[in-house]
Protein backbone atom coordinates (compact mmCIF):
# COMPACT_ATOMS: atom_id res chain seq x y z
CA UNK A 1 0.00 0.00 0.00
CA UNK A 2 2.58 2.70 0.96
CA UNK A 3 5.11 4.08 -1.48
CA UNK A 4 8.32 6.04 -1.00
CA UNK A 5 6.83 9.43 -0.08
CA UNK A 6 7.79 11.08 3.19
CA UNK A 7 5.20 12.51 5.60
CA UNK A 8 5.40 15.43 7.98
CA UNK A 9 2.84 15.95 10.75
CA UNK A 10 1.67 19.53 11.33
CA UNK A 11 -0.03 19.81 14.71
CA UNK A 12 0.64 16.80 16.99
CA UNK A 13 -2.78 16.52 18.67
CA UNK A 14 -5.25 13.70 19.16
CA UNK A 15 -6.29 13.18 15.53
CA UNK A 16 -2.64 13.38 14.46
CA UNK A 17 -1.84 10.63 16.93
CA UNK A 18 -4.49 8.37 15.35
CA UNK A 19 -3.39 9.15 11.81
CA UNK A 20 0.29 8.67 12.60
CA UNK A 21 -0.38 5.37 14.34
CA UNK A 22 -2.19 4.06 11.25
CA UNK A 23 0.50 5.45 8.94
CA UNK A 24 3.38 3.81 10.76
CA UNK A 25 1.42 0.64 11.43
CA UNK A 26 0.79 0.28 7.69
CA UNK A 27 4.38 0.95 6.66
CA UNK A 28 4.19 4.58 5.57
CA UNK A 29 7.22 6.80 6.13
CA UNK A 30 6.64 9.50 8.76
CA UNK A 31 9.86 11.51 8.94
CA UNK A 32 9.02 14.82 10.64
CA UNK A 33 6.70 16.58 13.05
CA UNK A 34 6.18 20.25 13.74
CA UNK A 35 4.44 22.11 16.53
CA UNK A 36 4.29 25.61 17.94
CA UNK A 37 5.90 24.03 21.02
CA UNK A 38 9.22 22.25 20.62
CA UNK A 39 8.42 20.21 23.73
CA UNK A 40 5.15 19.02 22.21
CA UNK A 41 6.81 18.12 18.92
CA UNK A 42 9.63 16.26 20.69
CA UNK A 43 7.19 14.30 22.85
CA UNK A 44 5.22 13.25 19.76
CA UNK A 45 8.43 12.33 17.94
CA UNK A 46 9.62 10.22 20.87
CA UNK A 47 6.27 8.41 21.00
CA UNK A 48 6.37 7.42 17.32
CA UNK A 49 10.09 7.27 16.64
CA UNK A 50 10.09 10.27 14.28
CA UNK A 51 13.56 11.54 13.46
CA UNK A 52 13.03 15.19 12.51
CA UNK A 53 11.52 17.63 15.01
CA UNK A 54 10.59 21.23 14.21
CA UNK A 55 9.58 24.12 16.42
CA UNK A 56 7.10 26.07 14.34
CA UNK A 57 5.17 25.21 11.21
CA UNK A 58 7.35 27.30 8.89
CA UNK A 59 10.31 25.09 9.71
CA UNK A 60 8.30 21.93 9.07
CA UNK A 61 6.98 22.95 5.64
CA UNK A 62 10.50 24.12 4.65
CA UNK A 63 12.01 20.71 5.45
CA UNK A 64 13.41 19.32 2.16
CA UNK A 65 13.05 15.76 3.48
CA UNK A 66 9.22 16.07 3.60
CA UNK A 67 6.95 15.43 0.58
CA UNK A 68 3.46 15.47 2.16
CA UNK A 69 2.19 17.56 5.04
CA UNK A 70 -0.68 16.22 7.13
CA UNK A 71 -2.50 19.24 8.59
CA UNK A 72 -4.06 18.19 11.90
CA UNK A 73 -4.69 21.53 13.61
CA UNK A 74 -8.26 22.64 14.47
CA UNK A 75 -10.31 23.45 11.37
CA UNK A 76 -10.23 27.13 12.33
CA UNK A 77 -6.59 27.04 11.19
CA UNK A 78 -6.80 24.68 8.22
CA UNK A 79 -6.82 27.48 5.66
CA UNK A 80 -3.76 29.19 7.12
CA UNK A 81 -1.71 26.03 7.57
CA UNK A 82 -2.67 24.37 4.29
CA UNK A 83 -1.86 27.57 2.40
CA UNK A 84 1.50 27.71 4.19
CA UNK A 85 2.34 24.15 3.13
CA UNK A 86 1.18 24.59 -0.48
CA UNK A 87 3.20 27.79 -0.84
CA UNK A 88 6.22 25.83 0.37
CA UNK A 89 5.66 23.31 -2.43
CA UNK A 90 4.26 20.48 -0.31
CA UNK A 91 1.34 18.21 -1.07
CA UNK A 92 -1.27 18.41 1.70
CA UNK A 93 -3.68 16.01 3.37
CA UNK A 94 -5.82 18.35 5.47
CA UNK A 95 -8.20 17.22 8.18
CA UNK A 96 -11.92 17.74 7.80
CA UNK A 97 -13.66 20.09 7.71
CA UNK A 98 -11.53 21.28 4.78
CA UNK A 99 -11.74 24.93 5.87
CA UNK A 100 -14.20 27.23 7.66
CA UNK A 101 -15.75 28.76 4.52
CA UNK A 102 -16.27 27.96 0.88
CA UNK A 103 -14.18 30.95 -0.19
CA UNK A 104 -11.21 29.66 1.79
CA UNK A 105 -11.66 26.21 0.24
CA UNK A 106 -11.78 27.68 -3.27
CA UNK A 107 -8.52 29.56 -2.76
CA UNK A 108 -6.73 26.45 -1.53
CA UNK A 109 -8.03 24.33 -4.41
CA UNK A 110 -6.93 26.92 -6.95
CA UNK A 111 -3.53 27.37 -5.29
CA UNK A 112 -2.89 23.62 -5.31
CA UNK A 113 -3.83 23.38 -8.98
CA UNK A 114 -1.62 26.34 -9.90
CA UNK A 115 1.33 24.81 -8.08
CA UNK A 116 0.72 21.31 -9.46
CA UNK A 117 0.19 19.94 -5.95
CA UNK A 118 -2.32 17.56 -4.40
CA UNK A 119 -4.62 18.88 -1.69
CA UNK A 120 -6.95 16.25 -0.29
CA UNK A 121 -9.53 16.52 2.48
CA UNK A 122 -8.94 13.87 5.13
CA UNK A 123 -12.54 12.65 5.19
CA UNK A 124 -11.18 9.22 5.97
CA UNK A 125 -14.61 7.51 6.01
CA UNK A 126 -14.79 7.97 2.22
CA UNK A 127 -11.80 5.69 1.73
CA UNK A 128 -12.71 2.83 4.08
CA UNK A 129 -13.33 -0.63 2.55
CA UNK A 130 -16.93 -0.88 3.78
CA UNK A 131 -17.77 2.37 1.99
CA UNK A 132 -16.25 1.02 -1.21
CA UNK A 133 -18.45 -2.07 -0.92
CA UNK A 134 -21.54 0.08 -0.31
CA UNK A 135 -20.85 1.99 -3.53
CA UNK A 136 -20.59 -1.33 -5.39
CA UNK A 137 -23.93 -2.51 -4.02
CA UNK A 138 -25.67 0.73 -4.97
CA UNK A 139 -24.11 0.73 -8.46
CA UNK A 140 -25.21 -2.87 -9.01
CA UNK A 141 -28.84 -1.90 -8.48
CA UNK A 142 -29.29 -4.23 -5.51
CA UNK A 143 -31.29 -1.57 -3.65
CA UNK A 144 -33.34 -0.54 -6.68
CA UNK A 145 -33.75 3.22 -6.83
CA UNK A 146 -31.99 4.70 -3.82
CA UNK A 147 -34.45 7.10 -2.22
CA UNK A 148 -33.22 7.97 1.29
CA UNK A 149 -30.11 8.30 3.39
CA UNK A 150 -30.42 8.55 7.17
CA UNK A 151 -27.25 9.33 9.13
CA UNK A 152 -26.34 10.90 12.46
CA UNK A 153 -23.19 11.85 14.29
CA UNK A 154 -24.06 12.70 17.87
CA UNK A 155 -21.50 12.79 20.68
CA UNK A 156 -21.39 13.90 24.30
CA UNK A 157 -18.35 16.15 24.37
CA UNK A 158 -16.80 18.65 26.83
CA UNK A 159 -19.04 21.52 27.91
CA UNK A 160 -16.23 23.92 28.86
CA UNK A 161 -17.04 27.17 26.98
CA UNK A 162 -13.34 27.63 26.18
CA UNK A 163 -13.06 24.19 24.61
CA UNK A 164 -12.57 24.50 20.85
CA UNK A 165 -15.91 22.79 20.15
CA UNK A 166 -17.79 25.46 22.12
CA UNK A 167 -15.67 28.44 21.13
CA UNK A 168 -16.82 30.58 18.15
CA UNK A 169 -13.29 31.95 17.78
CA UNK A 170 -12.18 28.41 16.89
CA UNK A 171 -15.14 27.75 14.54
CA UNK A 172 -16.79 25.58 17.19
CA UNK A 173 -20.10 23.78 17.05
CA UNK A 174 -21.40 20.40 15.98
CA UNK A 175 -21.74 21.19 12.27
CA UNK A 176 -18.14 21.60 11.11
CA UNK A 177 -16.63 19.10 13.52
CA UNK A 178 -19.21 16.31 13.59
CA UNK A 179 -21.88 17.14 11.03
CA UNK A 180 -19.33 17.12 8.23
CA UNK A 181 -19.39 13.29 8.38
CA UNK A 182 -23.08 12.73 7.50
CA UNK A 183 -22.98 15.71 5.12
CA UNK A 184 -20.05 14.20 3.23
CA UNK A 185 -21.79 10.80 3.19
CA UNK A 186 -24.85 12.39 1.57
CA UNK A 187 -22.65 13.97 -1.11
CA UNK A 188 -20.99 10.58 -1.65
CA UNK A 189 -24.32 8.81 -2.21
CA UNK A 190 -26.37 11.49 -3.99
CA UNK A 191 -24.01 14.27 -5.03
CA UNK A 192 -24.90 17.94 -4.75
CA UNK A 193 -28.38 18.62 -3.29
CA UNK A 194 -31.02 20.68 -5.07
CA UNK A 195 -32.42 22.07 -1.81
CA UNK A 196 -31.17 22.43 1.75
CA UNK A 197 -33.21 22.92 4.91
CA UNK A 198 -31.56 23.21 8.32
CA UNK A 199 -32.64 23.80 11.91
CA UNK A 200 -30.44 24.12 14.99
CA UNK A 201 -30.25 24.91 18.68
CA UNK A 202 -27.32 27.04 19.80
CA UNK A 203 -25.24 26.96 22.96
CA UNK A 204 -24.81 29.94 25.26
CA UNK A 205 -21.52 30.62 23.49
CA UNK A 206 -23.33 30.90 20.16
CA UNK A 207 -22.28 27.71 18.37
CA UNK A 208 -24.68 24.96 17.30
CA UNK A 209 -25.13 22.23 19.91
CA UNK A 210 -27.37 20.28 17.54
CA UNK A 211 -28.33 20.67 13.91
CA UNK A 212 -30.78 18.82 11.68
CA UNK A 213 -30.32 18.95 7.90
CA UNK A 214 -32.53 17.75 5.07
CA UNK A 215 -31.06 17.66 1.59
CA UNK A 216 -33.51 17.36 -1.31
CA UNK A 217 -32.69 15.86 -4.70
CA UNK A 218 -34.41 15.23 -8.01
CA UNK A 219 -37.18 12.65 -7.96
CA UNK A 220 -37.96 13.33 -4.32
CA UNK A 221 -34.82 11.68 -2.95
CA UNK A 222 -33.75 12.86 0.49
CA UNK A 223 -30.84 12.79 2.91
CA UNK A 224 -31.92 13.29 6.52
CA UNK A 225 -28.92 14.13 8.71
CA UNK A 226 -28.42 15.03 12.36
CA UNK A 227 -25.50 16.08 14.52
CA UNK A 228 -25.09 17.07 18.16
CA UNK A 229 -22.19 17.64 20.54
CA UNK A 230 -23.95 17.31 23.90
CA UNK A 231 -25.87 14.00 23.63
CA UNK A 232 -24.51 10.64 22.52
CA UNK A 233 -26.48 9.01 19.72
CA UNK A 234 -26.51 5.61 18.07
CA UNK A 235 -24.28 6.87 15.24
CA UNK A 236 -25.82 4.54 12.72
CA UNK A 237 -26.76 5.09 9.10
CA UNK A 238 -29.21 3.56 6.64
CA UNK A 239 -29.37 3.72 2.86
CA UNK A 240 -32.91 2.93 1.65
CA UNK A 241 -33.97 1.95 -1.86
CA UNK A 242 -37.11 0.68 -3.51
CA UNK A 243 -35.81 -2.93 -3.49
CA UNK A 244 -33.80 -3.03 -0.29
CA UNK A 245 -31.69 -1.22 2.26
CA UNK A 246 -28.24 -1.15 3.85
CA UNK A 247 -28.03 -0.77 7.63
CA UNK A 248 -24.59 0.34 8.81
CA UNK A 249 -23.53 -0.65 12.30
CA UNK A 250 -22.36 1.84 14.89
CA UNK A 251 -20.13 3.68 14.41
CA UNK A 252 -20.98 3.97 10.71
CA UNK A 253 -18.10 6.32 9.76
CA UNK A 254 -15.53 4.04 11.41
CA UNK A 255 -14.23 0.83 9.84
CA UNK A 256 -17.46 -0.98 10.60
CA UNK A 257 -19.82 -3.70 9.37
CA UNK A 258 -23.21 -3.55 7.68
CA UNK A 259 -26.17 -5.68 6.58
CA UNK A 260 -27.98 -5.62 3.24
CA UNK A 261 -31.70 -6.51 3.26
CA UNK A 262 -34.08 -6.98 0.37
CA UNK A 263 -37.50 -5.32 0.41
CA UNK A 264 -38.99 -8.28 2.30
CA UNK A 265 -36.38 -7.99 5.06
CA UNK A 266 -34.34 -11.01 4.01
CA UNK A 267 -30.61 -10.68 4.58
CA UNK A 268 -28.75 -10.56 1.26
CA UNK A 269 -25.29 -9.83 2.59
CA UNK A 270 -23.50 -9.38 5.89
CA UNK A 271 -20.28 -7.39 5.52
CA UNK A 272 -17.82 -7.80 8.39
CA UNK A 273 -14.97 -5.34 8.72
CA UNK A 274 -11.56 -6.81 9.51
CA UNK A 275 -9.69 -3.50 9.75
CA UNK A 276 -7.43 -2.99 12.75
CA UNK A 277 -6.85 0.54 13.97
CA UNK A 278 -9.04 3.38 12.79
CA UNK A 279 -8.44 2.79 9.10
CA UNK A 280 -6.88 6.16 8.35
CA UNK A 281 -4.19 4.50 6.25
CA UNK A 282 -6.62 4.23 3.34
CA UNK A 283 -6.86 7.97 2.83
CA UNK A 284 -3.07 8.11 3.04
CA UNK A 285 -2.85 5.45 0.33
CA UNK A 286 -5.11 7.54 -1.89
CA UNK A 287 -2.96 10.58 -1.22
CA UNK A 288 0.21 8.74 -2.23
CA UNK A 289 -1.52 7.24 -5.29
CA UNK A 290 -2.44 10.69 -6.54
CA UNK A 291 1.03 12.12 -5.96
CA UNK A 292 2.91 9.20 -7.46
CA UNK A 293 0.71 9.17 -10.58
CA UNK A 294 0.87 12.91 -11.14
CA UNK A 295 -2.85 13.36 -10.51
CA UNK A 296 -4.25 16.47 -8.84
CA UNK A 297 -7.67 14.97 -8.04
CA UNK A 298 -9.25 11.57 -7.56
CA UNK A 299 -12.81 10.43 -8.18
CA UNK A 300 -13.72 9.75 -4.55
CA UNK A 301 -13.17 13.24 -3.15
CA UNK A 302 -11.76 15.81 -5.58
CA UNK A 303 -10.97 19.29 -4.23
CA UNK A 304 -13.90 20.66 -6.24
CA UNK A 305 -16.30 18.61 -4.12
CA UNK A 306 -14.64 19.68 -0.87
CA UNK A 307 -15.18 23.28 -2.03
CA UNK A 308 -18.83 22.58 -2.88
CA UNK A 309 -19.40 20.91 0.49
CA UNK A 310 -17.93 23.91 2.29
CA UNK A 311 -20.27 26.21 0.33
CA UNK A 312 -23.16 23.99 1.39
CA UNK A 313 -22.03 24.30 5.01
CA UNK A 314 -21.91 28.09 4.49
CA UNK A 315 -25.57 27.91 3.47
CA UNK A 316 -26.46 25.77 6.48
CA UNK A 317 -24.66 28.12 8.86
CA UNK A 318 -26.56 31.05 7.35
CA UNK A 319 -29.86 29.25 7.86
CA UNK A 320 -29.19 28.41 11.51
CA UNK A 321 -27.56 31.71 12.46
CA UNK A 322 -24.11 30.29 13.17
CA UNK A 323 -21.66 33.18 12.89
CA UNK A 324 -17.91 33.20 13.44
CA UNK A 325 -15.48 36.08 14.09
CA UNK A 326 -14.20 37.91 11.02
CA UNK A 327 -10.58 36.93 11.59
CA UNK A 328 -11.19 33.21 10.97
CA UNK A 329 -13.49 33.94 8.04
CA UNK A 330 -11.00 36.17 6.22
CA UNK A 331 -9.09 35.11 3.12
Amino acid sequence: MPGTLRWGILGPGGIARQQTSDLIGSGFSVVAVGSRSLESAQSFADEFGIARVHEGYDALVADPEVDIIYVATPHSHHYEHTKLALEAGKHVLVEKAFTVTGDQAQILAELAEQRGLVVLEAMWARFLPHMARIREIIAAGTLGEVRTLLADHNQKLPTDPEHRLNNPALAGGALLDLGIYPVSFAWDVFGAPDTTLAHAALTETGVDRQTAITYGYSGGRQAVLHTALDALGSNRATVIGTEGRIELDSVWYNATSFTVFDRAGTVLERYESDITGRGMQFQAAEMERLVENGLLAGELLPPSQSVAIMRSLDDIRHQIGLDYPADIMAV
